[in-house]
């Protein structure tokens, strides 16, 4: 199968992916041999609360690129169902244009009720389209509010999109969605109050809100759009690559942070399948219920169970 993929072969990257998400066994051997065939692609993030027009953003960045002669990859997250875990994944009918151009591969993907805007499996799915050869990926996130700091540890450019009118654009800046933005996209900036967002952005940084440890003298660029007329995505592009270009001097540090990220997201994953794998036995959940027993010691039980195996 990883022959497949690096051999372009988009039925087996399907599969894969899908297989990922699933965690079927053979995945994860073949997304070792992969790991080393990856690394090349530009990974770019957009993020930014719901209704900000994401989904055209992108459609229109993926239109720009192509232009341009890049290959694309898209991996857009949508939020699955509290109730059925369901999701619509309706951002392959969005880009539906794009279909019929092999340079472009689009995959929706639910989150399956994982926090900080993206899915579980969201970095072996682009992983797989990085091993493909595509040259740019674009990781947009599900778009749940304030708390989609996790795309800032995968990507090597984070696009923060916000809109007027949606009631004191400051306050939508904070808890992290600041400091992790490296360009900033004023979309549907044909309505009143975009200059307000402007300014109110270049007033937060001023203060330096947005300051961050590893690169403390850096400022985000302000992008103006209306993608829906694919007005301003020109700019948009041109700012990421100028960020791209200026920012070698950080690369090596997004870099452990993404190697960390992802250790950190392969031993989250497996505590987790432990702990449902435990918490499936029904009389521990009897005793927790009827308080014979208590949280800490059932957790403490499961991680000694975890390091014996290990």
């Amino acid at each position: 199968m990883a022959r497949a993929v690096l051999a372009g072969d988009v039925r087996a990257a399907a599969r894969l992916m899908r297989d990922a998400e699933d965690d079927v066994a053979g995945a994860r051997e073949a997304l070792r041999v992969l790991y080393a065939h990856t690394g090349r692609a530009r990974l770019l993030g957009v993020t930014g609360a719901p209704g900000v027009g994401k989904s055209t953003l992108v459609d229109r960045l993926v239109e720009r690129l192509r232009a341009a002669g890049r290959t694309v990859g898209v991996v857009a997250v949508d939020p699955s169902s509290p109730f059925t875990g369901g999701a619509i994944l309706g951002d392959r009918v969005r880009m539906q244009r794009h279909s019929g151009d092999r340079g472009v591969y689009i995959r929706s993907m639910a989150t399956r009720g994982a926090l900080g805007g993206l899915a579980r499996a969201t970095m072996d799915v682009v992983r797989v389209l990085d091993a493909m050869g595509f040259d740019d990926v674009l990781v947009e996130t599900v778009g749940v509010g304030q708390d989609e700091v996790d795309v800032s540890r995968i990507a090597d450019a984070v696009l923060v999109v916000l809109v007027p009118g949606l009631g004191d654009e400051v306050q939508s800046l904070k808890a992290g969605i600041l400091e992790i933005a490296d360009v900033f996209v004023v979309n549907k900036s044909d309505r009143e109050g975009a200059d307000r967002v402007v300014q109110e952005l270049n007033g937060a940084m001023s203060l330096g809100s947005g300051a961050r440890a590893d690169r403390p003298s850096f400022v985000p660029a302000i992008v103006k759009t209306v993608a829906s007329r694919g007005e301003g995505v020109d700019a948009l592009v041109g700012a990421v690559d100028a960020f791209l270009a200026a920012g070698e001097g950080w690369a090596a540090g997004a870099a452990r942070r993404r190697a960390q990220a992802e250790v950190q997201a392969v031993v989250e994953a497996e505590v987790r399948a432990q702990v449902a794998a435990r918490l499936a036995d029904g009389q521990v959940l009897d005793d927790l219920v009827a308080r014979r027993r208590d949280p800490w010691t059932v957790a403490a039980e499961i991680l000694a169970e975890a390091r014996a195996r290990a």
